[in-house]
Protein backbone atom coordinates (compact mmCIF):
# COMPACT_ATOMS: atom_id res chain seq x y z
CA UNK A 1 0.00 0.00 0.00
CA UNK A 2 1.65 3.31 -0.95
CA UNK A 3 1.28 5.88 1.81
CA UNK A 4 -0.04 9.74 0.80
CA UNK A 5 2.94 12.25 0.98
CA UNK A 6 0.50 15.09 -0.30
CA UNK A 7 2.30 18.11 1.05
CA UNK A 8 -0.40 21.01 2.33
CA UNK A 9 0.24 24.75 1.83
CA UNK A 10 -1.01 27.11 4.91
CA UNK A 11 -3.05 29.92 3.03
CA UNK A 12 -2.26 32.35 5.38
CA UNK A 13 1.67 32.43 4.90
CA UNK A 14 2.71 29.91 2.43
CA UNK A 15 4.44 27.89 5.02
CA UNK A 16 3.81 24.25 3.56
CA UNK A 17 3.66 21.12 5.32
CA UNK A 18 6.02 18.20 4.02
CA UNK A 19 5.11 14.68 4.91
CA UNK A 20 8.42 13.47 4.31
CA UNK A 21 10.31 16.49 6.87
CA UNK A 22 7.74 16.47 9.72
CA UNK A 23 7.85 19.24 11.92
CA UNK A 24 10.60 17.65 14.49
CA UNK A 25 10.66 21.16 16.34
CA UNK A 26 6.97 20.76 17.21
CA UNK A 27 6.95 17.12 17.74
CA UNK A 28 6.04 15.79 15.05
CA UNK A 29 8.69 12.57 13.44
CA UNK A 30 9.44 12.84 9.02
CA UNK A 31 6.96 10.39 7.80
CA UNK A 32 3.38 11.85 9.00
CA UNK A 33 0.98 12.48 6.65
CA UNK A 34 -0.78 15.81 7.30
CA UNK A 35 -4.08 13.88 7.52
CA UNK A 36 -2.56 12.12 11.17
CA UNK A 37 -1.56 15.41 12.59
CA UNK A 38 -2.97 16.21 16.08
CA UNK A 39 -5.67 18.21 15.62
CA UNK A 40 -4.11 20.38 18.12
CA UNK A 41 -0.82 21.13 16.00
CA UNK A 42 -0.42 24.67 14.38
CA UNK A 43 1.47 26.46 11.39
CA UNK A 44 4.99 26.50 12.79
CA UNK A 45 5.08 30.20 10.69
CA UNK A 46 2.25 31.84 11.65
CA UNK A 47 0.42 29.50 14.59
CA UNK A 48 -3.25 28.92 12.52
CA UNK A 49 -4.39 25.58 12.64
CA UNK A 50 -5.12 22.51 10.43
CA UNK A 51 -8.34 24.03 8.71
CA UNK A 52 -6.17 26.98 7.23
CA UNK A 53 -4.18 24.36 4.91
CA UNK A 54 -5.12 23.13 1.60
CA UNK A 55 -3.79 20.43 -0.45
CA UNK A 56 -0.82 21.68 -2.58
CA UNK A 57 -0.81 21.35 -6.60
CA UNK A 58 2.55 20.20 -8.12
CA UNK A 59 3.38 23.51 -9.57
CA UNK A 60 4.05 25.54 -6.31
CA UNK A 61 6.49 23.44 -4.24
CA UNK A 62 8.56 25.53 -2.82
CA UNK A 63 8.39 25.66 1.00
CA UNK A 64 8.27 28.51 2.49
CA UNK A 65 11.44 28.97 5.00
CA UNK A 66 10.20 29.92 8.71
CA UNK A 67 12.05 33.37 8.37
CA UNK A 68 10.56 37.07 7.61
CA UNK A 69 12.01 39.49 5.12
CA UNK A 70 11.66 42.51 7.33
CA UNK A 71 10.29 46.01 5.89
CA UNK A 72 12.03 48.65 6.99
CA UNK A 73 8.37 50.24 7.13
CA UNK A 74 4.77 50.24 5.61
CA UNK A 75 2.56 53.49 4.91
CA UNK A 76 0.36 54.00 2.18
CA UNK A 77 -1.83 56.77 4.10
CA UNK A 78 -1.23 59.56 1.31
CA UNK A 79 -1.50 59.45 -2.29
CA UNK A 80 2.33 60.26 -2.78
CA UNK A 81 2.69 56.30 -1.09
CA UNK A 82 5.71 54.71 -3.80
CA UNK A 83 4.23 53.19 -6.68
CA UNK A 84 0.50 53.85 -5.63
CA UNK A 85 1.23 50.65 -3.37
CA UNK A 86 3.20 51.65 -0.14
CA UNK A 87 6.02 53.46 1.08
CA UNK A 88 8.73 50.44 2.30
CA UNK A 89 12.04 52.22 2.58
CA UNK A 90 11.38 55.41 3.22
CA UNK A 91 7.89 57.94 3.14
CA UNK A 92 8.24 60.10 -0.02
CA UNK A 93 6.95 62.66 2.78
CA UNK A 94 10.53 62.41 4.37
CA UNK A 95 9.22 59.93 7.19
CA UNK A 96 11.96 57.48 8.25
CA UNK A 97 11.21 54.24 8.92
CA UNK A 98 11.60 54.36 12.94
CA UNK A 99 9.16 57.25 13.15
CA UNK A 100 6.86 55.15 11.02
CA UNK A 101 7.21 52.04 13.37
CA UNK A 102 6.68 54.24 16.47
CA UNK A 103 3.11 55.61 14.66
CA UNK A 104 2.22 52.17 14.75
CA UNK A 105 3.13 51.34 18.04
CA UNK A 106 1.58 54.70 19.64
CA UNK A 107 -1.49 53.38 17.44
CA UNK A 108 -1.71 49.99 19.16
CA UNK A 109 -1.26 51.27 22.11
CA UNK A 110 -4.50 53.64 21.54
CA UNK A 111 -6.78 50.92 20.67
CA UNK A 112 -5.71 49.06 23.52
CA UNK A 113 -6.97 51.92 25.69
CA UNK A 114 -9.92 52.55 23.79
CA UNK A 115 -10.54 48.31 24.26
CA UNK A 116 -11.08 49.16 27.93
CA UNK A 117 -12.53 52.53 27.71
CA UNK A 118 -15.17 50.68 26.24
CA UNK A 119 -16.13 48.82 28.48
CA UNK A 120 -15.65 51.20 31.05
CA UNK A 121 -18.24 53.14 29.07
CA UNK A 122 -20.58 50.15 28.92
CA UNK A 123 -20.80 50.55 32.47
CA UNK A 124 -21.61 54.43 32.19
CA UNK A 125 -17.59 55.40 33.41
CA UNK A 126 -16.06 57.58 30.94
CA UNK A 127 -12.29 60.12 31.36
CA UNK A 128 -12.49 63.34 29.20
CA UNK A 129 -8.61 63.50 29.64
CA UNK A 130 -8.23 59.95 28.38
CA UNK A 131 -10.51 60.81 25.45
CA UNK A 132 -8.50 63.92 24.35
CA UNK A 133 -5.26 61.79 25.05
CA UNK A 134 -6.76 59.54 22.13
CA UNK A 135 -7.96 62.54 19.94
CA UNK A 136 -4.05 64.12 20.12
CA UNK A 137 -2.52 60.61 19.39
CA UNK A 138 -4.77 60.18 16.35
CA UNK A 139 -4.23 63.57 14.68
CA UNK A 140 -0.60 62.86 15.61
CA UNK A 141 0.00 60.21 12.95
CA UNK A 142 -1.86 62.31 9.98
CA UNK A 143 0.52 62.78 7.17
CA UNK A 144 2.95 65.93 7.75
CA UNK A 145 2.11 65.97 11.29
CA UNK A 146 4.50 64.72 13.24
CA UNK A 147 7.80 63.16 11.99
CA UNK A 148 9.89 63.41 15.41
CA UNK A 149 10.91 59.99 16.66
CA UNK A 150 11.92 61.05 20.09
CA UNK A 151 8.16 62.72 20.39
CA UNK A 152 6.85 59.57 19.39
CA UNK A 153 8.53 58.08 22.32
CA UNK A 154 6.98 60.59 24.25
CA UNK A 155 3.40 60.09 23.60
CA UNK A 156 3.82 55.94 23.63
CA UNK A 157 4.88 56.53 27.50
CA UNK A 158 1.94 59.01 27.63
CA UNK A 159 0.05 56.25 26.19
CA UNK A 160 1.02 53.96 29.17
CA UNK A 161 0.15 56.70 31.79
CA UNK A 162 -3.07 57.15 30.17
CA UNK A 163 -3.99 53.16 30.01
CA UNK A 164 -3.08 53.10 34.15
CA UNK A 165 -5.61 55.40 34.03
CA UNK A 166 -7.87 53.60 32.15
CA UNK A 167 -7.81 50.28 33.71
CA UNK A 168 -8.33 52.37 36.91
CA UNK A 169 -11.42 53.50 35.57
CA UNK A 170 -12.63 49.58 34.45
CA UNK A 171 -11.37 48.31 37.28
CA UNK A 172 -13.82 50.83 39.52
CA UNK A 173 -16.77 50.21 36.86
CA UNK A 174 -16.53 46.68 37.77
CA UNK A 175 -15.99 46.42 41.69
CA UNK A 176 -18.65 49.22 41.60
CA UNK A 177 -21.16 47.50 39.25
CA UNK A 178 -20.55 43.82 40.98
CA UNK A 179 -18.63 44.29 43.97
CA UNK A 180 -14.83 43.09 44.42
CA UNK A 181 -13.61 39.83 43.15
CA UNK A 182 -13.17 36.89 45.75
CA UNK A 183 -11.30 33.67 44.97
CA UNK A 184 -13.79 31.20 43.35
CA UNK A 185 -12.80 27.91 41.96
CA UNK A 186 -14.55 27.21 38.69
CA UNK A 187 -15.27 23.57 37.11
CA UNK A 188 -14.45 22.77 33.54
CA UNK A 189 -16.69 20.59 31.74
CA UNK A 190 -20.50 20.41 30.47
CA UNK A 191 -23.66 19.72 32.80
CA UNK A 192 -26.83 18.16 32.15
CA UNK A 193 -29.25 20.67 30.34
CA UNK A 194 -29.37 23.24 27.19
CA UNK A 195 -26.35 25.97 27.59
CA UNK A 196 -24.85 28.91 26.14
CA UNK A 197 -21.19 29.55 26.25
CA UNK A 198 -20.27 33.53 26.14
CA UNK A 199 -16.84 34.52 25.06
CA UNK A 200 -14.75 37.66 25.35
CA UNK A 201 -14.03 40.54 27.80
CA UNK A 202 -17.58 42.25 28.36
CA UNK A 203 -18.96 41.63 32.21
CA UNK A 204 -22.12 44.05 31.12
CA UNK A 205 -23.23 41.66 27.91
CA UNK A 206 -22.43 38.67 30.45
CA UNK A 207 -24.51 40.51 33.44
CA UNK A 208 -27.65 40.95 31.21
CA UNK A 209 -27.72 37.64 29.37
CA UNK A 210 -27.83 35.91 33.22
CA UNK A 211 -30.90 38.04 34.25
CA UNK A 212 -32.42 37.20 31.16
CA UNK A 213 -31.75 33.55 31.71
CA UNK A 214 -32.57 33.49 34.88
CA UNK A 215 -35.65 30.68 35.41
CA UNK A 216 -35.45 29.16 32.23
CA UNK A 217 -33.41 26.29 32.87
CA UNK A 218 -30.49 27.00 31.08
CA UNK A 219 -26.34 26.89 31.71
CA UNK A 220 -24.44 29.60 31.15
CA UNK A 221 -20.43 28.96 30.51
CA UNK A 222 -17.78 31.29 30.19
CA UNK A 223 -15.06 30.77 28.04
CA UNK A 224 -11.24 32.21 27.88
CA UNK A 225 -10.81 35.47 29.44
CA UNK A 226 -14.61 35.76 30.70
CA UNK A 227 -13.65 33.07 33.22
CA UNK A 228 -12.88 35.95 35.84
CA UNK A 229 -16.23 37.05 35.86
CA UNK A 230 -17.04 34.12 38.08
CA UNK A 231 -15.17 35.93 41.26
CA UNK A 232 -17.01 38.80 40.93
CA UNK A 233 -20.10 38.60 43.76
CA UNK A 234 -22.82 40.73 41.64
CA UNK A 235 -22.19 37.75 38.69
CA UNK A 236 -21.35 34.60 41.06
CA UNK A 237 -25.03 34.80 42.59
CA UNK A 238 -26.79 33.94 39.47
CA UNK A 239 -26.69 29.79 40.01
CA UNK A 240 -26.91 29.19 36.38
CA UNK A 241 -23.14 30.50 36.06
CA UNK A 242 -22.22 27.32 36.11
CA UNK A 243 -18.33 26.62 34.88
CA UNK A 244 -16.23 27.16 31.75
CA UNK A 245 -15.65 25.72 28.46
CA UNK A 246 -12.57 25.81 26.86
CA UNK A 247 -9.59 27.31 27.63
CA UNK A 248 -7.87 30.63 25.69
CA UNK A 249 -9.22 32.37 22.76
CA UNK A 250 -7.37 30.35 19.81
CA UNK A 251 -9.12 27.07 20.88
CA UNK A 252 -12.71 28.40 20.37
CA UNK A 253 -13.13 26.65 17.15
CA UNK A 254 -12.36 23.01 18.71
CA UNK A 255 -14.55 24.05 21.55
CA UNK A 256 -17.36 25.55 19.57
CA UNK A 257 -17.26 22.33 17.53
CA UNK A 258 -17.55 20.31 20.51
CA UNK A 259 -20.26 21.00 22.50
CA UNK A 260 -23.83 21.66 20.60
CA UNK A 261 -25.07 25.24 22.59
CA UNK A 262 -25.70 29.08 21.82
CA UNK A 263 -22.34 30.82 21.54
CA UNK A 264 -21.97 34.68 22.46
CA UNK A 265 -19.31 36.47 21.64
CA UNK A 266 -19.26 39.89 23.09
CA UNK A 267 -15.73 41.96 22.19
CA UNK A 268 -12.49 40.89 20.60
CA UNK A 269 -10.84 37.63 20.16
CA UNK A 270 -13.55 35.84 18.47
CA UNK A 271 -12.77 33.77 15.39
CA UNK A 272 -14.35 33.67 12.19
CA UNK A 273 -16.43 30.55 12.73
CA UNK A 274 -16.84 27.24 11.33
CA UNK A 275 -19.97 26.25 9.33
CA UNK A 276 -20.41 23.29 11.78
CA UNK A 277 -22.00 26.32 14.61
CA UNK A 278 -21.83 28.88 12.36
CA UNK A 279 -25.70 29.21 12.91
CA UNK A 280 -25.62 29.29 16.82
CA UNK A 281 -23.57 31.60 17.34
CA UNK A 282 -24.21 35.29 18.21
CA UNK A 283 -21.83 38.62 18.52
CA UNK A 284 -22.88 41.84 21.37
CA UNK A 285 -21.28 44.92 21.81
CA UNK A 286 -18.50 45.95 19.07
CA UNK A 287 -18.02 41.71 17.96
CA UNK A 288 -19.46 41.19 14.55
CA UNK A 289 -18.95 38.31 12.30
CA UNK A 290 -19.91 37.88 8.56
CA UNK A 291 -22.78 36.02 8.94
CA UNK A 292 -23.54 35.55 12.14
CA UNK A 293 -26.68 37.69 14.11
CA UNK A 294 -25.76 40.42 15.90
CA UNK A 295 -27.73 41.41 18.96
CA UNK A 296 -28.51 45.11 19.32
CA UNK A 297 -29.55 46.45 22.93
CA UNK A 298 -28.63 43.37 25.04
CA UNK A 299 -31.81 41.67 23.90
CA UNK A 300 -30.81 37.89 23.91
CA UNK A 301 -33.66 36.37 22.99
CA UNK A 302 -32.69 35.05 19.92
CA UNK A 303 -29.60 33.06 21.73
CA UNK A 304 -32.31 31.90 24.65
CA UNK A 305 -34.39 30.59 21.81
CA UNK A 306 -31.11 28.81 20.16
CA UNK A 307 -29.93 27.42 23.23
CA UNK A 308 -33.65 26.08 23.76
CA UNK A 309 -33.74 24.41 20.61
CA UNK A 310 -30.65 22.55 20.32
CA UNK A 311 -31.48 20.83 23.79
CA UNK A 312 -29.36 19.44 26.38
CA UNK A 313 -25.93 18.77 27.31
CA UNK A 314 -24.33 15.57 28.53
CA UNK A 315 -22.96 15.73 31.94
CA UNK A 316 -19.14 14.73 31.49
CA UNK A 317 -16.67 14.64 34.45
CA UNK A 318 -15.43 17.74 35.49
CA UNK A 319 -11.67 17.02 36.37
CA UNK A 320 -10.21 20.07 36.01
CA UNK A 321 -10.55 23.13 38.32
CA UNK A 322 -9.69 26.32 37.94
CA UNK A 323 -9.22 29.27 40.64
CA UNK A 324 -9.49 32.74 39.77
CA UNK A 325 -10.80 35.76 41.59
CA UNK A 326 -7.98 37.04 43.59
CA UNK A 327 -8.67 41.10 44.08
CA UNK A 328 -6.14 43.36 45.72
CA UNK A 329 -7.95 43.63 49.06
CA UNK A 330 -7.30 39.42 49.29
CA UNK A 331 -3.81 39.18 48.02
CA UNK A 332 -2.98 42.33 50.26
CA UNK A 333 -4.85 40.63 53.50
CA UNK A 334 -2.23 38.45 53.34
CA UNK A 335 0.68 40.92 53.31
CA UNK A 336 1.92 40.40 57.14
CA UNK A 337 2.42 36.77 55.82
CA UNK A 338 4.10 37.85 53.03
CA UNK A 339 6.38 39.96 54.28
CA UNK A 340 7.08 37.44 57.27
CA UNK A 341 7.62 34.53 54.54
CA UNK A 342 9.82 36.69 52.62
CA UNK A 343 11.91 38.16 55.66
CA UNK A 344 12.56 34.02 56.53
CA UNK A 345 13.61 33.32 53.26
CA UNK A 346 10.29 31.05 52.77
CA UNK A 347 9.17 33.04 49.87
CA UNK A 348 12.76 33.94 47.44
CA UNK A 349 10.88 35.47 44.58
CA UNK A 350 7.45 36.57 42.77
CA UNK A 351 6.42 36.43 39.21
CA UNK A 352 4.44 38.24 36.99
CA UNK A 353 3.74 35.65 34.25
CA UNK A 354 0.89 36.50 31.92
CA UNK A 355 -0.31 38.78 29.23
CA UNK A 356 -2.05 37.46 25.87
CA UNK A 357 -1.68 33.84 24.76
CA UNK A 358 -0.51 33.51 21.58
CA UNK A 359 -0.76 29.90 19.63
CA UNK A 360 2.66 30.50 18.35
CA UNK A 361 4.75 27.33 19.25
CA UNK A 362 7.36 29.13 21.42
CA UNK A 363 4.29 29.90 23.20
CA UNK A 364 5.11 26.81 25.43
CA UNK A 365 8.15 28.74 26.73
CA UNK A 366 5.50 29.91 30.04
CA UNK A 367 4.42 26.29 30.41
CA UNK A 368 7.59 25.27 30.71
CA UNK A 369 8.42 28.19 33.34
CA UNK A 370 5.77 28.11 35.57
CA UNK A 371 6.62 23.92 35.92
CA UNK A 372 10.34 24.93 36.81
CA UNK A 373 10.36 27.64 38.85
CA UNK A 374 11.96 26.78 42.22
CA UNK A 375 8.62 25.97 45.49
CA UNK A 376 10.23 29.34 47.13
CA UNK A 377 8.19 31.09 44.10
CA UNK A 378 4.95 32.87 43.85
CA UNK A 379 3.63 33.16 40.60
CA UNK A 380 0.77 35.91 39.48
CA UNK A 381 -1.41 35.58 36.42
CA UNK A 382 -3.57 37.41 34.39
CA UNK A 383 -5.69 37.65 31.08
CA UNK A 384 -5.27 34.72 29.25
CA UNK A 385 -1.63 34.08 28.78
CA UNK A 386 -2.52 31.46 32.30
CA UNK A 387 -4.08 29.23 30.48
CA UNK A 388 -0.79 27.68 29.51
CA UNK A 389 -0.41 27.08 32.98
CA UNK A 390 -3.32 27.83 35.50
CA UNK A 391 -4.69 24.01 35.34
CA UNK A 392 -1.51 23.22 37.88
CA UNK A 393 -1.68 22.79 41.00
CA UNK A 394 1.58 24.54 42.70
CA UNK A 395 0.55 24.23 46.01
CA UNK A 396 0.69 27.33 48.63
CA UNK A 397 3.40 28.66 51.16
CA UNK A 398 2.16 28.43 54.47
CA UNK A 399 -1.04 29.68 53.38
CA UNK A 400 -0.20 32.06 50.24
CA UNK A 401 -1.44 30.45 47.26
CA UNK A 402 1.78 30.12 44.94
CA UNK A 403 -0.51 30.84 41.95
CA UNK A 404 -2.84 33.74 42.57
CA UNK A 405 -5.11 34.39 39.20
CA UNK A 406 -5.65 38.80 39.50
CA UNK A 407 -7.85 38.72 36.17
CA UNK A 408 -8.70 39.82 32.52
CA UNK A 409 -6.08 41.25 31.25
CA UNK A 410 -7.41 44.93 32.09
CA UNK A 411 -6.51 43.65 35.56
CA UNK A 412 -2.96 44.41 35.69
CA UNK A 413 -3.50 47.68 37.49
CA UNK A 414 -4.29 44.80 40.09
CA UNK A 415 -1.12 43.67 39.91
CA UNK A 416 0.61 46.84 39.81
CA UNK A 417 -1.75 48.07 42.80
CA UNK A 418 -0.35 45.15 44.43
CA UNK A 419 3.41 45.45 43.80
CA UNK A 420 3.19 49.49 44.45
CA UNK A 421 1.90 47.96 47.98
CA UNK A 422 4.71 45.68 48.26
CA UNK A 423 7.03 48.55 48.02
CA UNK A 424 5.21 50.52 51.37
CA UNK A 425 5.44 47.13 52.69
CA UNK A 426 9.41 46.26 52.70
CA UNK A 427 9.94 50.19 52.33
CA UNK A 428 11.82 49.29 48.61
CA UNK A 429 11.75 50.93 45.38
CA UNK A 430 9.89 49.09 42.78
CA UNK A 431 12.73 47.97 40.82
CA UNK A 432 14.03 46.71 44.29
CA UNK A 433 11.47 44.16 45.12
CA UNK A 434 11.97 40.47 44.65
CA UNK A 435 9.43 40.96 41.23
CA UNK A 436 9.86 39.75 37.63
CA UNK A 437 7.70 40.34 35.13
CA UNK A 438 8.02 37.46 32.61
CA UNK A 439 5.21 38.88 29.63
CA UNK A 440 3.27 37.39 26.53
CA UNK A 441 1.33 39.46 24.07
CA UNK A 442 -0.59 38.78 21.19
CA UNK A 443 -2.51 41.91 20.43
CA UNK A 444 -2.71 45.48 21.11
CA UNK A 445 -4.10 45.68 24.41
CA UNK A 446 -0.53 43.88 25.20
CA UNK A 447 1.55 47.09 23.36
CA UNK A 448 -0.93 49.38 25.81
CA UNK A 449 -0.14 47.50 29.17
CA UNK A 450 3.96 47.29 27.99
CA UNK A 451 3.79 50.53 27.75
CA UNK A 452 2.22 51.61 30.92
CA UNK A 453 4.80 49.21 32.46
CA UNK A 454 7.60 51.08 30.55
CA UNK A 455 5.84 54.42 31.71
CA UNK A 456 6.31 53.37 35.89
CA UNK A 457 10.21 52.14 34.79
CA UNK A 458 9.80 48.75 35.57
CA UNK A 459 13.02 47.48 34.70
CA UNK A 460 14.04 43.52 33.53
CA UNK A 461 11.18 42.67 31.85
CA UNK A 462 11.12 39.64 29.82
CA UNK A 463 8.91 39.15 26.78
CA UNK A 464 7.55 36.77 24.56
CA UNK A 465 6.72 34.36 22.36
CA UNK A 466 8.25 36.87 20.24
CA UNK A 467 9.55 40.34 19.97
CA UNK A 468 6.60 42.90 18.64
CA UNK A 469 7.48 43.37 14.87
CA UNK A 470 6.68 47.27 14.59
CA UNK A 471 10.19 47.38 16.95
CA UNK A 472 13.32 47.65 14.71
CA UNK A 473 16.14 47.65 15.84
CA UNK A 474 16.77 51.09 16.83
CA UNK A 475 13.54 51.11 19.20
CA UNK A 476 14.70 47.44 20.46
CA UNK A 477 18.23 48.60 21.33
CA UNK A 478 16.43 51.36 23.25
CA UNK A 479 14.07 49.21 25.37
CA UNK A 480 17.06 47.26 25.80
CA UNK A 481 19.12 50.02 27.28
CA UNK A 482 16.93 52.07 29.42
CA UNK A 483 14.56 49.44 30.34
CA UNK A 484 16.22 45.88 30.66
CA UNK A 485 13.88 44.46 28.45
CA UNK A 486 14.94 41.00 27.62
CA UNK A 487 13.68 38.08 24.73
CA UNK A 488 12.25 35.28 26.40
CA UNK A 489 14.83 32.26 25.47
CA UNK A 490 15.63 28.60 27.56
CA UNK A 491 12.63 28.56 30.51
CA UNK A 492 15.44 27.41 32.97
CA UNK A 493 18.45 29.04 31.64
CA UNK A 494 15.97 32.61 32.37
CA UNK A 495 14.86 31.18 35.71
CA UNK A 496 18.37 30.34 36.68
CA UNK A 497 19.72 34.15 35.53
CA UNK A 498 16.51 35.70 37.36
CA UNK A 499 17.14 33.43 40.77
CA UNK A 500 20.83 34.22 40.45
Amino acid sequence: MVISMQKYRCVICDYIYDPEKGDPENGVEPGTRFEDLPDEWLCPLCGVGKDQFAPLSEEKTEAKTITKEALDMFCYQCSQTARGTGCTVKGVCGKEPTVARLQDNLLFAIKGISAYLYHARELGYSDDEVDAFLEKSFFSTQTNVNCDAGNFVELALEAGHMNIKTMQLLKKAHIETYGEPVPTEVPVGAVKGPGIVVTGHSLKNLEELLKQTEGKGINVYTHSEMLPAHGYPGLKKYKHLVGQLGGPWFDQKKTFAKYPVAILGTSNCVLLPKDEYKERMFTSGVAQLPGVQHIEDNDFTPVIEKALELGDLEEEPQETVLTTGFGASTVLSLAPKIKELVEAGKIRRFFLVGGCDSPLPQAKYYTEFVEKLPQDTVVLTLACGKYRFNDMDLGDIEGVPRLIDLGQCNDAIVAVDIAVALTELFGVELNELPLTMVLSWMEQKAAAILWSLLALNIQNMYIGPIIPGWANEDIVNVLVENYGLTPIGDPEEDINKIMG
